[in-house]
């Protein structure tokens, strides 16, 4: 028999949801979450405490992008924030859409905004899917500093350039750098990278990689830039302090002979293709954390199977939590729509987002047990469409629904009642019950005899073979 929940039907009543910010934007991935909100969620949940903005390139240009400081105070005040897709106009789209200027990206201002500490970006897993990686791979990029919070002059001739530190209180001056230009043309860059977060970043990172179940490693250019070196050290304290012994207790420390492992980011690259089986996490500055998880999104298939969550905190210490999908506005499909012509979105990283955004502007409000269950069970749902063949064509081929057919099926099993939460938590015990992670990690990697992550059949004989596994032959 099906387990059911209470839908709103049932209920008579809607959900009160607590307070969230709602970020709207444009183009096909827009289109989609209007269909989303108008069918999925305002059918079910009372969205009258939501704040909505308009961060669309037009809605930025009408308020002189007095929307954007909008969206970061209210950001700050409430803590969990949904964000769509937004375009950052070129040249060229600016005169198309009668903008005043091309308005730059937004991110910079609500990571200050919001003090962020991290971009945490991780792979999503559907059961019964086969995507890129089989387990769970995290990254965590430092949210500030680096080459996204450079100054610089793009087009200076001969001359000479000096970097100078003046400390706080009259301290004594530091020269930094001083050399000679002798180029007719040069770009002159200056940057510096923030370390007081680190510590948040680390417990932040590090809990994660436990509750995951996979092994952390720390990533930077160590080799050659040598000021790299204060992120791992920082690292490094919290962890030894508070999470070695459980990382070793839990067996996850193994590859690295029981100790954080700090690798060069080149490595770090051609692990992300040879660890195909996951079960890593890495943590990185700002610039590196952008470039490795683009390369996991495209080991895992593509961005609409990441999720992107900026963290950052409130002066009071209240974590802030802005969730986003990693891909863009799907332009491409979004002219298409425009021509009549039918589209397929998969819409699963925006939902995973305002999910996520759900659950955290629960918590942040100290609890509210029926949107919790709401949420879980839309994602849910959405796993369970795709393991079963009714998903958007990127996943069930030619045969999948469209962009307003699947929405009507979502909403018609959700109208139902299926409680798809209370199924999947009855497997996840039951796998716990009869799995020790550590055990299973040791006979797998005993088996992967070229350490690729990978098992074939070829590789499956020789393991069970020079372990002693295999069963005896008979006549």
């Amino acid at each position: 028999m099906a387990v059911r929940w209470m839908s709103t039907m049932a209920r008579g009543s809607k959900i009160q949801a607590p307070p969230m910010v709602y970020i709207s934007g444009e183009e096909m991935t827009h289109y989609a979450m209007n269909l989303i909100m108008d069918n999925w969620i305002k059918p079910n949940v009372d969205v009258s405490k939501w704040e909505f903005f308009d961060l669309s390139c037009r809605g930025r240009d009408s308020t002189d992008d007095k929307v954007l400081q909008d969206c970061v105070d209210a950001g700050a005040r409430i803590g969990a924030i949904f964000k769509e897709p937004t375009v950052t106009p070129t040249d060229v789209q600016k005169r198309e859409l009668g903008l005043k200027r091309a308005y730059g990206s937004p991110n910079g201002a609500m990571r200050r905004g919001w003090n962020g500490i991290t971009i945490s970006r991780d792979t999503i897993h559907i059961e019964g899917v086969k995507l890129g990686y089989q387990r769970p791979v995290l990254i965590d990029r430092h949210a500030v500093g680096g080459e996204y919070g450079a100054k610089f002059v793009p087009n200076v001739g001969p001359g000479k350039v000096t970097t100078t530190f003046y400390p706080e209180h009259n301290g004594t001056p530091v020269k930094i750098y001083e050399e000679d230009v002798v180029d007719k043309e040069s770009a002159i860059v200056s940057y510096h990278n923030p370390l007081d977060n680190v510590y948040d970043m680390a417990h932040h990172f590090f809990s994660r990689c436990l509750d995951e179940g996979v092994t952390p490693y720390i990533v930077t250019k160590h080799t050659v830039f040598r000021w790299q070196s204060g992120f791992f050290t920082r690292m490094k304290t919290v962890f030894d302090e508070h999470y070695k012994q459980q990382f070793l207790d839990a067996g996850l420390l193994e590859d690295c002979d029981g100790e954080l492992a700090h690798i060069n980011s080149d490595s770090a690259t051609i692990h992300i293709i040879r660890w195909s089986g996951g079960g890593f996490g890495m943590a990185a500055h700002n610039y590196d954390g952008d470039m490795l998880s683009d390369e996991i999104a495209q080991v895992h298939r593509s961005p609409g199977f990441i999720n992107s969550i900026l963290i950052g905190k409130r002066d009071d210490g209240v974590i802030i939590k802005e969730y986003e999908a990693s891909h863009g506005t799907v332009a491409d499909m979004w002219h298409a729509h425009l021509r009549g012509e039918e589209t397929s979105i998969n819409p699963l990283g925006m939902v995973e987002a305002l999910v996520g955004a759900m659950l955290h502007s629960a918590q942040v409000s100290g609890g509210h047990p029926e949107l919790e269950h709401f949420a879980l069970n839309l994602r849910a749902i959405m796993h369970k469409s795709f393991s079963t063949g009714k998903g958007t064509r990127d996943l069930a081929g030619p045969e999948g629904l469209t962009t307003e057919q699947y929405v009507e099926y979502i909403r018609e099993q959700i109208e139902s009642g299926v409680d798809e939460v209370q199924t999947a938590s009855v497997k996840k015990d039951t796998m716990k019950t009869i799995l020790n992670l550590r055990d299973v990690k040791r006979i797998f990697t005993s088996l992967d005899t070229d350490d690729d992550g990978e098992i074939d059949m070829h590789g499956f004989v020789k393991g069970v073979l020079r372990s002693g596994l295999a069963p005896s032959k008979t006549a």
